[in-house]
């Protein structure tokens, strides 16, 4: 066997096109819509219920997360611990999130099992109680995770950053409070419960091997009218500007480490310029090669990591800046930040730059789409905001054609000091 001469890079292959599977569309019989995406090889299916019942829909603090970490907490049937074995015991794995726009429910089991796990998860969905010592239990846990965090510099800037650029009552900026603990009672997690949690503000998402035996699963449990409940809820929309722009500071005189974020609110990926900001980002923290890595971690050693980023939101998007650094470091960091922005607007990316980070990008969104559960979250990206599967393609000939010109327009459009909020949590 010939050696190998590691001090060469193996030849790169241009990636000409991507084959993703793409979700099929069915209705329940009472209407629900049901999207599935059928591939992979294990015989096993995740279902994820989807619902508007992320924080932008609460009206105080901590109902949405509150409320969809209690779900299997207790129904009128089975306690929590009847509900965790009779899951457990097949195998299946019961999961609940929740983020600004949206909450999910999902199970993950096999498909032999299908047929007796669906139902715990009926009753979760159609029948959850809330119990009372269970939410003192869990609000107390909360209590002292929130005490401990607070001491967290990262902590502590990654929320006020979201009160800096949406506002402190825009709902993607509203931070938690010590006092909403006790203003916290249990009647308000089941109005919510009841609010948003029904079959007329859901969307369920299938994926793996799915089969017709699964669809009628589905509707037998989720199709008939017992659970249709009456329309989503209409929120207003909430237009997001940058709220405080230029500089802040938290001060920690006991620090050892300074956070900085800093940022504005920028679009959500229906934006035009979303795609080709992607790869803006990329280049500048987006990946461990970024400007920003190779110059604040690696040449001048000031923080062990260092990004950027955008994110996408139903309400707004915004553009961020993340990293922790030495107090004694902080100013000089920042100081490099605006420098590298500075660049990215005067300067043209050389073309091996935007080479190395389009082969990067590429990919990554190989990766992405690798296995039935990564697809059906691919499609779950585009569904949210009406778009279709062309959004893909779109995405991948701006990776492949989008100009250093045209990104360095791109930078004196979005990547201007003025506008920017930069925030310290530490000493600076």
């Amino acid at each position: 066997m010939a050696d190998i001469n590691r001090t060469i890079a193996p030849p790169s292959k241009d990636i000409a096109e991507m084959d993703i599977v793409q979700a099929k569309e069915h209705k329940l019989s009472n209407g629900i819509p049901l999207y599935y995406v059928n591939a992979g090889t294990q015989d096993l299916v995740k279902i994820e219920f989807i619902f508007p019942a992320g924080l932008r829909s609460q009206t105080s603090a901590l109902v949405a997360s509150v409320t969809s970490s209690m779900l299997n907490e207790g129904t009128g049937k089975r306690s929590a611990v009847q509900i965790a074995e009779a899951l457990d015991y097949y195998g299946a794995f019961f999961e609940t999130g929740v983020d600004y726009d949206h909450a999910s429910v999902s199970l993950y089991t096999l498909n032999k099992h299908l047929a007796t796990t669906l139902p715990v998860v009926e009753e979760v969905l159609k029948d959850s109680i809330f119990p009372q010592q269970e939410l003192n239990t869990l609000l107390q846990n909360k209590r002292q995770t929130f005490y401990v965090e607070n001491q967290k510099v990262s902590h502590v800037a990654r929320r006020r950053f979201s009160e800096l650029i949406f506002g402190e009552k825009h709902p993607y900026g509203t931070a938690l409070k010590e006092n909403d603990f006790d203003a916290l009672k249990q009647p308000s997690l089941v109005d919510f419960y009841k609010n948003f949690y029904h079959g007329g503000a859901s969307k369920i998402v299938v994926a793996g091997k799915v089969d017709e035996a699964t669809i009628k699963l589905l509707d037998k449990h989720f199709g008939g009218n017992d659970w249709k409940g009456k329309a989503a809820v209409s929120l207003p929309a909430l237009p997001a500007v940058s709220a405080s722009p230029g500089t802040h500071l938290v001060k920690k005189d006991d620090a050892l480490q300074s956070a900085i974020r800093m940022g504005k609110v920028m679009f959500s990926k229906t934006h035009p310029d979303y795609q080709k900001m992607q790869v803006l980002n990329t280049i500048f923290g987006g990946y461990f090669g970024s400007r920003l890595m190779s110059n604040i971690r690696e040449d001048k050693g000031y923080t062990y990591g260092i990004g950027s980023g955008v994110a996408s939101l139903k309400e707004a998007g915004y553009f961020f800046i993340s990293t922790e650094v030495g107090v004694d470091v902080c100013a000089k960091a920042v100081e490099e930040i605006y420098k590298e922005m500075k660049m990215l607007r005067e300067k043209l990316v050389p073309e091996e730059e935007l080479n190395t980070v389009r082969s990067y990008m590429l990919g990554g969104f190989l990766r992405s789409i690798d296995g039935p559960f990564a697809l059906a979250d691919k499609f779950k990206a585009i569904m949210e905001y009406g778009l279709g599967y062309d959004y893909y393609d779109r995405f991948l000939e701006t990776i492949k054609t989008v100009t250093a010109k045209e990104l360095r327009d791109l930078a004196n459009k979005y990547l201007q000091e003025e506008g920017m909020t930069e925030l310290v949590v530490g000493k600076k």
